[in-house]
């Protein structure tokens, strides 16, 4: 059993990363949405593999069913075109720059992570979902109100980015 939760973390590792990737470098934005929600749906995989059911539900309906809807009628609405630079495609230096950036940042992760490694259980303890509304509304009640916040100002500017566009249509 414990050869197919490896195979199955590997899988979602693998999604994970291979819609990362994607998001990053396609270079047509819904394509780099595409990435983005696959990466999304690897996220809720692992979370079921930690035996979280409600935390990879909440996963799929907020991120890949709101957040990602958002980002699509927002891309839809202002009907981005590339010009300058993002037409050519990007210059050997900066990617040169965004492949050192990108290994320094992991290079101080992994130092930080096996420096101060986290304690962790050898088998995950059981929350009811009653427990973890009252995690949720108790002590963390300021950062999930915020969350709401957050989608609630993405969602605005998209409208106001559409009304725009609209507006220099007529």
């Amino acid at each position: 059993m414990e050869i197919l939760a490896r195979l199955v973390f590997g899988f979602y590792a693998a999604l994970i990363v291979s819609g990362a990737l994607m998001a990053v470098v396609e270079r047509g934005l819904v394509r780099s949405l595409v990435g983005l929600i696959a990466t999304m749906f690897g996220v809720a995989g692992l979370y079921m593999l930690m035996a979280a059911p409600f935390v990879a539900f909440m996963q799929i309906l907020i991120y890949v069913g709101g957040v990602s809807i958002l980002i699509f009628f927002s891309i839809m609405l202002t009907k981005a075109r590339p010009t300058g630079d993002e037409a050519k495609g990007r210059p050997l230096r900066k990617r040169f720059n965004a492949l050192v950036t990108a290994l320094a940042a992991g290079v101080v992760l992994a130092s930080v992570i096996l420096k101060f490694p986290i304690p962790s259980l050898e088998t995950p303890r059981q929350v009811s979902g009653q427990q973890l509304g009252e995690g949720l509304l108790g002590p963390y009640l300021l950062p999930f109100e915020l969350i709401s916040v957050v989608l609630f100002v993405a969602m605005a500017a998209a409208v106001a980015l559409a009304w725009q566009q609209w507006g220099k249509s007529k």
